[in-house]
């Protein structure tokens, strides 16, 4: 009796030394909540890739849940006041979701400062994150920035090679810079999250939609869109920032090997990846579009430039509105180009 005793006691010490060893495995859990679906590739190729690394960064001491299409509750441009509030941990959002809060940051998704070169934006946007960008994110740790490879114009019916193509026409925009870049084309703007695209273009709402062809899968926009049109050498009509970020108080709390777990996976060259997956998925989407027979336009670019031309007074209009507000905008303008063209050698 007494073996067996023994035998039954080692037992439950091992037992519970299990369930203790598994408890310290993941001391810190984390909710990351975003707006688009699970099969997104902005989830699969880039979310759960930088999850995995900061996990195995904490040696299994941190685990992050994702919670994608909004499942925690609320509509995407709650996302940051959620993430704020602490009601989640880590959010992904769209900078624009939110007009007013991340002025300084608008600057990278103007036309003509952005071009083509997400990794280059990228790399930019975290050399001026420290002195240029960072007070805007108050109550918020931020774990990196990035843009998407840029808006190229998707049209339901009709084919667009200048400006004159565009009046009239009802364009879903993302944000309020590229509301500016609707209204300088001659084409009426309308405000529509992401996921509310399909339903849009299927109610014709909207007659076409600035979005980067990485958005063609999850949405299957090639059922809806014929003509997916971009510039010279894929000249975009600028882009648009986005975000993840924590909580600033949940990361306040943390301990400094954690931290290290979360800033390690988010370093230099993860933005610069970032830029890379948002490039290669892009030629993924439009290769789709092209397999299901719709026509993929690339302008000349004489054609590119009438664009780009007919969007220049948009960069002076972004810099006079923040110009009013105290910031100097211009400057502003100047380090974006300068450092996205740096970058990009």
């Amino acid at each position: 009796m007494r073996r067996n005793f023994l035998t039954t006691a080692i037992a439950a010490t091992v037992i519970g030394l299990a369930g203790t060893t598994a408890t310290l495995a993941q001391e810190y859990t984390f909710k990351l909540h975003h707006f688009l679906g699970a099969k997104a590739p902005a989830q699969t190729q880039m979310l759960e890739p930088w999850i995995k690394q900061v996990e195995e960064n904490s040696g299994g001491r941190v685990k992050i849940e994702i919670f994608p299409a909004m499942s925690l509750g609320g509509k995407p441009p709650e996302l940051v006041q959620q993430a704020r509030d602490g009601v989640v941990d880590l959010v992904w959002t769209v900078n624009g979701y939110t007009p007013g809060l991340f002025t300084r940051t608008e600057v990278f998704e103007l036309p003509g400062v952005y071009t083509n070169d997400p990794v280059a934006t990228n790399l930019a946007m975290y050399d001026m994150f420290e002195d240029d960008l960072k007070e805007e994110y108050k109550g918020l740790e931020v774990m990196w920035l990035h843009v998407h490879a840029g808006q190229a114009m998707m049209m339901v019916d009709k084919e667009v090679r200048s400006p004159a193509d565009l009046e009239g026409m009802k364009m879903r925009i993302p944000t309020r810079t590229g509301a500016w870049v609707i209204e300088a084309l001659g084409a009426s703007p309308l405000a529509t999250p992401v996921p509310e695209v399909p339903t849009a273009l299927s109610k014709k709402v909207i007659d076409g939609t600035l979005l980067p062809w990485e958005i063609i899968p999850p949405l299957k926009l090639q059922n809806q869109i014929e003509y997916f049109i971009e510039g010279h050498e894929k000249t975009r009509l600028g882009t648009t920032t986005f975000q993840v970020s924590m909580n600033g108080e949940r990361w306040n709390g943390l301990p400094d090997d954690i931290k290290k777990a979360f800033s390690d996976a988010s370093g230099r060259d993860w933005w610069g990846q970032v830029g890379e997956y948002w490039r290669a998925s892009d030629d993924f989407g439009i290769s789709l579009a092209e397999k299901a027979g719709k026509q993929h336009v690339t302008l000349t670019k004489e054609e590119t430039d009438a664009f780009m031309s007919q969007l220049e007074p948009v960069v002076q209009k972004w810099v006079d509105d923040v110009t009013s507000k105290g910031i100097d905008g211009a400057d502003l303008v100047e380090k974006a180009r300068s450092l996205s063209k740096q970058n990009a050698m």
